[in-house]
C-alpha cells in the first residue's frame, strides 16, 4: 500500500473534494508540469461527465480559476476567494502562477461538455496552453478524496513489496487487504494503529507524524467550533438555511420538554452537520475520506475526545486517524471513494466504516473488532445513491453525516460488545461496494440526474 494517513486527510476548503480540491490540484500541476509560461497567449480548462454536470454547483469552476493562479487547496484562504475570483473576472485577465498573466473570460475559457465523458474516470478535465508555437493539452482525472491522476497514470499500484515504482521507502507492514493486516497482526502480536505508525515511520521523523496528525484534530476541531456558532443561509440557490448552531444552542438550554432518551448522540449529529455546513459554505474542512463525508470521522473523533473520557486522549486521537486511514486505504484502493464513481456509499459509507475502525482502536479494541467494526459501517450504506439536490453539497449530503456519524458509534459498539467473529469480512463488502458501484446507474452516480436531485426539484416546481 503506497499511501499515507495524509493521503487520505487532507487539509482544503469546501465543498467537494473530487469537485474543488481535485481540480484546484490538477489545474496548478498542469501548468507546473508544462513550463514555463513565458511564451503563453491563453489558457482552456474543459470540464466532462460529473464536473461538467455538477460543477458550477461544487465549485469546480472557481477550483479550475484558483488553481491556475498558483493557488492550493491547503493554503488558499477561503475568506479571500470571492474577492480574487471579481478581481480576474473584472479585468477579464489570470496571472497563470502569479508570473504571467493571459486573457480570461470564463465563459468563454471554461468549458463544460455536460454530455461527454472522458474514458478513465466520469470526473475528466483537459488543460490547453496556447502559445504562438502551438498548443499544448493534457488530461486529468480527479478520482476522488482530492486524489487526482494524469491521462495514462493508472490508478495507484499498492504493491505488496511496500516499495512503489515511485520510490518511496519500504514500510516494514504493507499490505493490499485486511487480510494482509490481520496476517500482520497475527504473526506480530501488533495492533493495526501500531503497524500503521511503524509504516509512517518509514516515511518521515516521529515528531512529523505527530505534528501532522494533531494538526488534522486541529483543523477538524476548529472547524467544528465555527459550524457550531454561524448561522445563515448557504450559499448556492437552494436557500438552505444552517441548522448545527441553532439545534446546539437548543440543546445547551434549560428546556428539556421535549428531549428523548437517545438525545446523547444529538451532539454527534450535529457536530458532523456543523462541519458539513462549514464544508457548503466554502470553508476550511479535512478530507475525510471525501468533503462530502467531511463531518463523520470529526464527530465522532470529538465524542471519543470528550464523552468516552480516555485516559490519554492524545495518544488516542493519533490511534484513531491512522486506524481510520487503513480502512480508507483499502476502500479507495480496491474500490473508490469517489461518488461519481461508485456512489455515496464510497463517501459516507467509507467515512462511517473509517470512523467505526478508529473509535474501536482508540477505545483498546482487537484487529479483529476494528476489522468488524468497519465492515458493519459499510455493509449498512451498500448501494447509497449520490444525487445531490441542484449539485450543491448540501441536500441530503450535510444530514447524511449526521446519520453516519451515529451509525459509526452502533457499529463500534456492536464490534465491541462482541470477540470480533463475523460472518462477512471487511474485504468481501469493499468488494461488494465496488461491484455494486459498477451496476449503479450513472444518474445517480453525482450527475443530478437521477433520485432526489430530479424528483424533489420536480416536485418543487410544480407547485410553483
Amino acid at each position: 500500500m503506497d499511501m499515507s494517513v495524509f493521503d487520505l486527510f487532507k487539509i482544503g476548503i469546501g465543498p467537494s473534494s473530487s469537485h474543488t480540491v481535485g481540480p484546484m490540484v490538477a489545474a496548478r500541476r498542469f501548468l507546473l508540469d508544462h513550463g514555463p509560461l513565458e511564451d503563453v497567449t491563453g489558457v482552456t480548462a474543459e470540464l466532462y461527465g460529473s464536473l461538467a454536470l455538477t460543477g458550477v454547483g461544487h465549485g469546480t469552476d472557481t477550483a479550475v480559476i484558483l488553481g491556475l493562479m498558483g493557488e492550493t487547496p491547503q493554503d488558499v484562504d477561503p475568506g479571500r476567494v470571492d474577492e480574487m475570483l471579481a478581481e480576474a473576472q473584472l479585468s477579464g485577465e489570470l496571472t497563470l502562477l502569479g508570473v504571467k498573466t493571459v486573457p480570461f473570460v470564463r465563459a468563454r475559457h471554461l468549458v463544460f461538455h455536460k454530455t461527454e465523458n472522458l474514458p478513465e474516470h466520469p470526473n475528466g478535465m483537459r488543460f490547453t496552453l496556447h502559445r504562438a508555437g502551438g498548443d499544448t493539452s493534457k488530461v486529468y482525472y480527479s478520482v476522488g478524496g482530492g486524489f487526482i491522476r494524469a491521462e495514462g497514470e493508472g490508478a495507484a499500484p499498492g504493491n505488496k513489496s511496500g516499495e512503489n515504482p515511485a520510490g518511496e521507502p519500504a514500510v516494514p507492514y504493507p499490505f493490499d487487504t485486511m487480510a494482509d493486516l490481520l496476517a500482520h497482526g497475527a504473526r506480530t502480536a501488533l495492533t493495526i494503529p501500531q503497524m500503521l505508525r511503524a509504516n509512517e515511520l518509514a516515511r518521515m521523523p516521529a515528531e512529523q507524524l505527530d505534528a501532522g496528525l494533531d494538526r488534522i484534530w486541529q483543523v477538524m476541531r476548529s472547524c467544528i467550533a465555527r459550524g457550531l456558532e454561524t448561522s445563515g443561509q448557504l450559499p448556492g440557490g437552494l436557500n438552505v438555511k444552517r441548522r448545527a448552531a441553532k439545534l446546539w444552542q437548543q440543546a445547551q438550554g434549560a428546556d428539556r420538554a421535549n428531549e428523548l432518551p437517545h438525545d446523547a448522540l444529538n451532539g454527534v449529529s450535529l457536530y458532523a452537520m456543523a462541519v458539513n455546513e462549514e464544508n457548503a459554505a466554502g470553508g476550511r474542512v479535512v478530507t475525510a475520506p471525501t468533503n462530502g463525508a467531511a463531518g463523520i470521522i470529526p464527530a465522532v473523533l470529538k465524542y471519543y475526545a470528550e464523552d468516552c473520557k480516555p485516559l490519554d486522549p492524545v495518544r488516542g486521537v493519533r490511534e484513531f486517524l491512522l486506524s481510520a486511514a487503513a480502512i480508507g486505504m483499502l476502500c479507495k484502493r480496491n474500490a473508490s471513494i469517489s461518488g461519481a464513481e461508485i456512489g455515496c456509499q464510497g463517501e459516507v459509507g467509507v467515512a462511517c466504516a473509517m470512523a467505526a475502525a478508529g473509535l474501536v482502536a482508540a477505545l483498546g479494541g482487537s484487529n479483529a473488532q476494528i476489522e468488524n467494526a468497519a465492515e458493519i459501517g459499510i455493509e449498512h450504506h451498500l448501494g447509497m445513491t449520490c444525487d445531490p439536490i441542484g449539485g450543491l453539497v448540501q441536500i441530503p449530503c450535510i444530514e447524511r453525516n449526521g446519520m453516519g456519524a451515529v451509525k459509526a458509534i452502533t457499529a463500534a459498539s456492536l464490534a465491541l460488545k462482541g470477540d470480533g467473529t463475523h460472518f462477512v469480512s471487511l474485504d468481501e463488502v469493499i468488494e461488494t461496494m465496488r461491484q455494486t458501484g459498477a451496476d449503479m446507474g450513472a444518474k445517480y452516480k453525482e450527475t443530478s440526474l437521477g433520485g432526489l436531485a430530479v424528483h424533489v426539484v420536480t416536485v418543487n416546481h410544480a407547485a410553483c
